[in-house]
């Protein structure tokens, strides 16, 4: 397993985790907003175990909640960047480099935001809807030449991303809690279940999906 994201703490924190409960794991500090760093990381991947053969494209930031005309050019550049540009960039060379060697399977991260919209979050809105509208593209492009292309869309999930936007929301959680049938905030473990699943051949007839792991958020 390779891991890559900017904050190098974090990743040899995870590859510590991962190595000591029996897994085998790498890590390249990589942003995933520039080409050349984006290419850099498959083919650290490729260098170190010889081929790709699945990827989770998980790299994604939030939002301060503001109405769409009060936005500078700045926060839209930001979060299409990393969300959008970000999958953009690391499905090329993933894509590319699964070609050489038969196929793969690329799960992109989107959100339930991809499906509904909320107020005052549009750039966030517009970039989850444009990493499903990337994901279906890649999957009728490619599924003839062996490569799965899905995404998941978690729900209420507590990650970093959620937890500060809790704290700047105050209500917020117990809030969505009322719109999800469960009534709960997900586990991050959950969405990476899923995740799981798609990257393996369990999901083998499986692609261009967008797969709710929401709690039932978006069936109502």
């Amino acid at each position: 397993m390779v891991l890559a994201a900017r904050r190098e703490d974090r990743l040899a924190t995870l590859v510590d985790e991962v190595r000591k409960s029996g897994g085998e794991a790498e890590y390249v500090v990589t942003d995933v907003s520039r080409g050349d760093e984006a290419r850099r990381a498959v083919d650290f991947a490729v260098e170190r175990y010889g081929r790709l053969d699945a990827a989770f494209n998980n790299a994604g930031i939030g939002w301060d909640r503001s109405p769409l005309h009060l936005m500078g050019d700045e926060v839209y550049d930001e979060v299409m960047d990393t969300n959008v540009r970000g999958v953009w960039n690391l499905m090329r060379h993933e894509i590319a480099a699964m070609l050489e060697t038969g196929g793969g399977a690329i799960v992109n991260n989107s959100s339930v935001a991809g499906f509904q919209a909320i107020p005052a979050a549009a750039p966030y809105i517009a970039s989850k809807h444009a990493v499903i509208g990337l994901t279906k593209a890649a999957a009728a492009e490619y599924a003839g030449q062996g490569i799965r292309v899905n995404t998941v869309a978690p729900g209420t999930t507590r990650s970093e991303i959620i937890e500060g936007w809790f704290e700047r929301n105050p209500g917020m959680e117990k809030e969505l809690h009322r719109a999800t049938p469960q009534g709960r905030t997900a586990a991050p473990e959950e969405i990476a279940e899923a995740a799981a699943w798609l990257c393996s051949d369990r999901s083998s007839f499986v692609t261009g999906v967008a797969l709710p792991v929401d709690g039932g958020y978006t069936m109502v």
